[in-house]
């Protein structure tokens, strides 16, 4: 026989005690301080030693604790009075102790502070009543087991005030575990979501160039063959191959990120308005450029960016046009409030299409310009123009408080 296969892998040990429920549990202590108190109650303390009915109160009055924390006030009250009449009966002081210990301890444990002090001072009340006709020593004896009596309810108090805390921290950082993966989900849903944007934005913008720049091209090539202009064929290749060039160092950008997120500058320069001269020279189409703007924050400066390079992929793709004509312009002014600088970016065409063109789906365009307008706080509003043909895009970027 194989030995791997004859290995028994032997049960985790369990503790009996306490695999048991709280009322076994309880039930176990009682008859444990039965049996300490009846061996009490016949070798050590003061009094006589109990007859057939101290026996029964003895054992009785350890009954009550198998419910000490389903009902301890209940419990109490009746080992109370059973403690009551065995001590007034002059049975064994010192037997009862050990339970009547257990039970206020519970009481403290489990109910709020002013239910403890309540509950002590009612018990401290009721043995001086019991004790008064005893003189001196019963008022003694009185000092004595307070001391007993207070100290088994503060303990209870403590211990009950440090699982309170032991829970509350516990609560605590169980939600600061649950805040801290619901923050992490959400930076990486955002992380993927910029990411899908960039490649949106990157892609259909050179795809679109490429395919402008290839019709241009075969329009040359076949519109004239036996006249073939071959610098103007040159220009478009060499214009393709600058836009592949491009597209591959912006997906190299990208794709570096998704590679080691962890690295500070896997990301490079954001793109922003110094890139808008180069974006309006690639466009394919008839591009007018105008910038009036300082210096801008990188994510305002990049929202806007992202922008006027998905409006102009939108107007190359739906214009409907050759001799299509794109403006772009690109402002800073205050709010009406003039306590807010703003950026304002407008990309108008002449051409004869929408968003999307007949017979074409609706893309991912639209709703990556308002998502790239909302991560800084802005709005984009976008549709054909009311003052002639063509569509317009209109983007608002708030820049922060004038100072």
């Amino acid at each position: 026989m194989n030995p791997v296969q004859a290995t028994i892998t032997a049960p985790r040990p369990r503790r009996a005690f306490a695999s048991l429920d709280p009322l076994r549990q309880d039930a176990c202590l009682a008859a444990g301080l039965a049996a300490l108190a009846s061996l009490i109650a016949v070798t050590l303390g003061t009094g006589r030693h109990p007859d057939a009915l101290g026996w029964v109160l003895l054992l009785a009055l350890h009954v009550p604790l198998a419910w000490r924390r389903r009902a301890p006030l209940t419990a109490l009250t009746v080992m109370i009075a059973l403690i009551a009449g065995y001590h007034q009966l002059d049975y064994n002081h010192s037997a009862p102790t050990a339970a009547s210990m257990v039970i206020l301890y519970t009481v403290a444990a489990g109910g709020s502070p002013r239910r403890t002090a309540a509950v002590g001072v009612s018990v401290v009340a009721l043995m001086v009543v019991l004790k008064i006709d005893h003189g001196v020593a019963g008022l003694a004896v009185t000092f004595q087991i307070t001391g007993w009596i207070v100290s088994m309810l503060v303990l209870g108090g403590y211990l009950r005030v440090h699982r309170e805390n032991t829970a509350a921290a516990l609560e605590r950082a169980e939600r600061a575990e649950r805040t801290r993966e619901e923050e992490a989900r959400r930076r990486v849903a955002e992380e993927r979501l910029r990411i899908a944007r960039d490649l949106h934005d990157l892609l259909a913008h050179s795809i679109t160039l490429i395919g402008v720049q290839t019709s241009v091209a075969a329009h040359v090539l076949a519109a004239d063959p036996d006249r073939l202009d071959r610098t103007a064929v040159a220009r478009s290749l060499d214009d393709i191959a600058e836009t592949c060039r491009t597209a591959r160092g912006e997906l190299r950008t990208t794709l570096e990120v998704l590679r080691d997120p962890g690295t500070p500058d896997a990301r490079g320069p954001l793109p922003g308005l110094h890139g808008l001269t180069d974006l309006a020279k690639a466009a394919g189409v008839t591009a007018e450029l105008t910038v009036r703007a300082g210096e801008v924050p990188p994510a305002v400066g990049a929202a806007a960016y992202r922008i006027v390079q998905e409006a102009l992929t939108n107007a190359v793709r739906h214009g409907g046009r050759d001799d299509l004509t794109v403006r772009v312009r690109v402002h800073e002014e205050e709010q009406a409030e003039g306590s807010v600088r703003v950026l304002r970016v407008r990309v108008t065409d002449d051409g004869t299409g929408g968003a999307a063109g007949e017979g074409r789906p609706p893309g991912f365009g639209l709703v990556g310009m308002r998502e790239r307008a909302r991560s800084v706080g802005g709005t984009v509003e976008a549709g054909p123009r009311a003052d002639g043909p063509g569509f317009a895009v209109s983007a608002v970027l708030p820049l922060g408080e004038i100072r």
